[in-house]
């Protein structure tokens, strides 16, 4: 089965105080109290604690859609221009400090860290069988949170195994980069060497998503022998395989399948309303890309955010199997199946299909535009060979190696060699950036990918060189730490 959420309270540093049972003396001391110096005794105490580092996956709905509204990929979209101001702000580029949505990004990874420290800070209470698996998962999440805050904001402040208390503001800095990116790669390296390659419960880390995402963290740096071996463990493992007919790729039936290196759960058994979008079960950003008014066949209706453009659907050569699939085109789906729809803000007459709201369940909960059932595909064999292929070309070890990786992706893509890639170096190089885009559209990647590759400026309108490689740290965290800790350039 999916790993759920356990409903279960944590605080900053210790779990909330229960009471069992009721009392009217006042100066009685509670019957039973359940905190961090009484817990961690038992191994349902850590695998509880686990399943609390992995709740705070499901907020990472936000990163995804901010990732591709922030790039040439898609426009904000939405009713107005008032509609989700902050995203506005994103798509623009005329996001600072006081941006909400980016307050609430950089607080949910903060509170994943925190939910691994708990777990970690505890590590050596008690002994037990499959402890290191729990121990590498916790380490793998801490170092996915991690890796989400130094792409979006730079150097962050850190503090070890132990969790933030009020106060450490004030006395610990912002680590620098590299500082943040060595933590990183300590726990990933730690969890390759401690995860089984099979997941013990569908949802749940494996040896692969480790290796991958050491690949990917060290592909960030240009560190491409280290990207490439790291891949390579992916690749040759035997684990995991592309997904012949791409048509079924983002459909329920291929959930946590073979091209599934590492997916993020979500539900529609368990909902949510606007009053705490984070408390979903589900992947609110399904809801929020779906089609305005929408009445027709398959999909359901949603809010109409995170539109592609047409240059993004232009991109696709017209043989590319995988246009109509990654992007929908609504007239011409209106005119094949009648289904009628409305148009949102900056209405481009697309929409991200892999992730539009299908059908749900009877068993569907809450608000059906918040609580849609979609795992998102975090990490992607196709990914993987990419990243692998622009490990082996950037890193001149071997083109023919790199146009192998990247050969897969397009002879699925195409349902044949015809149009395989030849060249070589810097040409080389320009394909895979280009295929990582045709692959990868709709997913949350591309932002990251120019900014690292360096085509930004130029590509997304408005962005500045020297200002919009990351995003500005919240201004409340800013005057909080009273002068402790800096603004990001130019903000």
């Amino acid at each position: 089965m999916k790993i759920k959420k356990i409903i279960y309270t944590l605080t900053i540093g210790a779990f909330l105080t229960l009471p069992y049972g009721c009392e009217t003396d006042l100066e009685t001391d509670p019957i039973y109290t359940q905190d961090s110096e009484n817990y961690f005794n038992n191994p349902d105490d850590y695998y509880r604690g686990l399943i609390g580092a992995y709740d705070l996956l499901q907020s990472t709905y936000l990163n995804a859609i901010l990732g591709e509204i922030a790039s040439d990929n898609t426009v904000s979209g939405g009713e107005s221009a008032n509609d989700v101001i902050a995203w506005q702000q994103v798509d623009e580029m005329m996001h600072s400090s006081v941006n909400d949505q980016l307050k609430a990004l950089w607080d949910r990874m903060f509170a994943g860290v925190q939910r691994c420290n708990l777990v970690l800070t505890n590590k050596d209470k008690i002994e037990f069988d499959g402890k290191d698996q729990i121990i590498a998962e916790v380490r793998f999440l801490r170092a996915y949170y991690h890796f989400e805050l130094v792409k979006w904001f730079g150097g962050i402040p850190m503090k070890g195994d132990e969790q933030f208390v009020i106060g450490d503001e004030l006395t610990i800095p912002r680590s620098s980069v590299e500082e943040v990116y060595a933590s990183i790669e300590a726990d990933l390296i730690f969890a390759t060497e401690n995860l089984s390659p099979v997941a013990p419960e569908v949802g749940r880390v494996t040896q692969g998503a480790a290796y991958a995402l050491l690949g990917k963290a060290y592909l960030y740096q240009n560190k491409f022998q280290q990207a490439a071996t790291a891949l390579d463990q992916v690749i040759t493992s035997g684990n995991y395989s592309l997904v012949q007919n791409y048509s079924t790729l983002f459909e329920f039936d291929q959930e946590n399948g073979a091209e599934s290196v590492f997916e993020v759960q979500y539900t529609d058994i368990e909902g949510a309303g606007f009053g705490c979008l984070q408390c979903s079960e589900g992947n609110v950003a399904v809801g929020f890309s779906g089609i305005r008014n929408y009445n027709g066949p398959l999909f359901s209706s949603g809010y109409s955010f995170n539109l592609p453009t047409a240059e993004a659907y232009d991109a696709f050569d017209e043989q590319d199997l995988r246009r109509d699939i990654a992007i929908l085109d609504i007239e011409a789906w209106a005119s094949e199946t009648g289904a009628t729809y409305g148009m949102g803000y900056k209405h481009t007459g697309y929409f991200n299909r892999k992730y539009l709201p299908r059908t749900r369940s009877e068993d569907a909960a809450g608000d059906l535009n918040l609580t849609n059932p979609n795992n998102y595909r975090s990490i992607r064999f196709a990914d993987v060979l990419l990243m692998a292929a622009e490990a082996y070309n950037r890193g001149n070890i071997s083109d023919a190696t790199a146009r192998d990786y990247l050969n897969r992706v397009r002879s699925r893509a195409f349902g044949n060699t015809n149009n395989n890639v030849t060249t070589s170096g810097s040409a080389l190089t320009e394909a895979i950036w280009r295929e990582r885009r045709l692959e990868l559209i709709g997913e949350g990647h591309r932002f990251f990918d120019l900014v690292r590759t360096g085509k930004a400026v130029g590509t997304i309108a408005g962005f500045v060189a020297g200002k919009h490689e990351l995003f500005p740290i919240p201004f409340e965290e800013i005057q909080f730490s009273n002068g402790n800790w800096q603004q990001n350039p130019n903000y």
